[in-house]
């Protein structure tokens, strides 16, 4: 592993201004050096470990050239071969000692607020108490961890509320700087139970705030982290469910008694800023770094139109997801293309991603409601009024006019597998991490692209060539991603017995949870 990862002590807070729900004086403790504090607050930290997760998990490189693409929601127009899965492995150097770097962070809130030297002073001002501080780092810990295994599988994990041997990342006393890597069994598990920890402590203090507006989240409302707490537990669950059907059903029926996200206010969403450096990653990428090159799929755009899928009537969301090409149509770039044949289409002859999706100040998804009420409708054997929550929270949260609503379900088709994933898919949009797991869960919608399917027929000179999607490496959507390059050089052997476990480090071995 990165030294920096497991060095006992050392934080990344560096935020270059101040995110809109925060005050100046926010700014100035933010920007003090974390390396040299004289203090440095519990609430900073958090202010800071918040938008480096979600920061690292749509990144660029991530999220637009992966997850993005794997979903099949975005196609590129330019470089088109990580849409045919060439991934270059330095993509998961970046994302692993990021990921790391946050929850050290989170991590370094728990320590602070257990150490007798320091938990006096870390509940000063909004921070809030020792108790809710540390609930609401579990929360976030879980959800970062649960976003790394489901790129890698095994990793290195730790946990607040379990001593296993096997969980050896973080901070540790003594410092461990070669950790082994925990099965996803073990994680999945334990991920569990750190949330169900979290949001019963947050229930038993729902009407106190914690961090204030430091927590650009929930501005500090337990009450709404315990729902998330309880919601990650649905998903999560779902996602064990055949390899671990009693602990699945435990915690579901659990989860769902204590309290899950009902409505649209109760989703957890971190906002950006419109001013710089604190733009959304999607407006970074294609408005500050200029890059056109991240078109809307030939896929979504025909499913939004009505053209492909099981509803036969335009989806009121594609004028909010993608934006018109220079001759005022939708049309989707075709997805995966070989880089000559991608060459072929500008960025004018596309649909690009719709102005509110690429909004400065967008606000990206941890969790929503609409997610769960799918999560309910597939517990409860494709339930027939969740799935109608579920495409009524989606489109409501997109701002679809009412009218609009009401014609768009009448042509739904009844709830059963198939259509509710299909739902479920398209309300993930701009989530491709979660959507990139649900396909390798589920394998739905059968709608998307597969190896051998043609993508574009182009005419010219009164020639028409057909070009096919053929994946540079794999069969089919990725399972995982390669381990960091950097982890057979400085933890070899704990890399070796991880490959062993879980099988070869490439794209195609599957996690646990869906073997």
């Amino acid at each position: 592993m990165q030294k920096f990862i497991y060095q006992k002590g050392i934080l990344t807070l560096g935020i270059g201004a101040l995110l809109a729900s925060c005050s100046d004086s926010h700014f100035e403790d933010i920007n003090k050096d974390p390396n040299r504090p004289t203090a440095v607050t519990t609430t900073t930290i958090l202010l800071s470990a918040e938008k480096q997760v979600i920061d690292n998990i749509r990144n660029e490189n991530s999220s637009l050239r992966g997850s993005q693409l794997f979903a099949q929601y975005y196609s590129q127009n330019i470089y088109s071969d990580q849409s045919r899965y060439d991934i270059p492995r330095s993509y998961s150097d970046t994302y692993w000692s990021n990921a790391y770097k946050a929850l050290n962070n989170l991590n370094e809130i728990i320590k602070l607020n257990t150490d007798p030297a320091t938990k006096s002073i870390a509940t000063a001002g909004t921070a809030g108490t020792n108790a809710n501080q540390i609930a609401i780092a579990r929360i976030l810990k879980a959800y970062a961890f649960q976003n790394l295994t489901d790129v890698f599988g095994n990793i290195p994990y730790q946990s607040y509320g379990s001593q296993d041997p096997d969980f050896q990342a973080l901070q540790q006393e003594p410092e461990n700087l070669s950790p082994a890597y925990a099965s996803q069994q073990k994680i999945y598990l334990d991920i569990l139970n750190e949330l169900k920890a979290a949001g019963d402590t947050l229930t038993k203090y729902k009407t106190a705030t914690t961090f204030g507006t430091y927590d650009v989240i929930y501005k500090g409302k337990n009450e709404l982290w315990a729902k998330f707490a309880n919601s990650l537990r649905l998903r999560i669950a779902t996602r064990i469910r055949k390899q671990q059907p009693a602990e699945s059903k435990t915690h579901f029926d659990d989860a769902l008694a204590k309290g899950v996200f009902t409505s649209n206010a109760d989703n957890a969403v971190f906002k950006y800023q419109s001013l710089a450096p604190n733009e959304a990653p999607l407006y970074r990428a294609t408005v500050t770094a200029n890059r056109k090159d991240f078109a809307v799929s030939h896929v979504i755009v025909n499913v939004l139109k009505g053209d492909l899928g099981t509803v036969e009537v335009q989806d009121p969301r594609l004028a909010v997801y993608a934006s018109k090409n220079a001759a005022g149509n939708y049309v989707g770039q075709p997805y995966g293309l070989p880089v000559a044949a991608a060459g072929l289409l500008t960025a004018t002859d596309v649909s690009l991603p719709g102005t509110v999706v690429n909004a400065a100040n967008y606000g990206e998804v941890l969790q929503e409601y609409a997610e769960v009420a799918f999560l309910i409708s597939e517990y409860k054997n494709w339930d027939q009024q969740e799935y109608i929550n579920g495409v009524t929270a989606s489109l409501q949260k997109w701002g679809i006019a009412q009218a609009d609503i009401t014609t768009y379900l009448a042509a739904l088709p009844k709830a059963d597998k198939a259509n509710v994933l299909n739902q479920k898919y398209l309300a993930l949009y701009t989530q491709g991490d979660e959507a990139w797991a649900e396909i390798r869960r589920t394998g739905y919608p059968t709608f998307l692209v597969k190896p051998g399917d043609i993508v574009w027929s182009r005419t010219a000179d009164g020639k028409t060539t057909d070009y096919k999607f053929q994946p540079l490496f794999g069969e089919g959507v990725p399972q995982r991603l390669y381990y960091p390059p950097k982890e057979q050089s400085v933890n070899l052997a704990n890399y070796q017995n991880a490959v062993k476990a879980q099988g070869n480090d490439d794209i195609t071995t599957a996690l646990w949870w869906n073997k």
